[in-house]
């Protein structure tokens, strides 16, 4: 699937979830669209989590 698709998939589902929940509806999807991408990036080793923890604890490594 190409990114312009899933930018499409996700766009109707933010769009649907806005008519149909409404506003708080949309930020909650939104939210949780967002958090399951952080975790598929974390699990497929794709985005380093103790490098983001490092970085707001003032240790990085650059």
């Amino acid at each position: 699937m190409s990114a312009t698709t899933k930018g499409a998939l996700a766009g109707l589902v933010l769009a649907l979830s806005a008519l149909i929940f409404g506003f708080w509806g949309f930020i909650l999807v939104a939210l949780f669209m967002a958090i399951g991408v952080v975790v598929a990036r974390i699990t497929s080793g794709e985005l380093d989590f103790r490098n983001i923890v490092n970085a707001f604890k003032g240790r990085s490594t650059s």
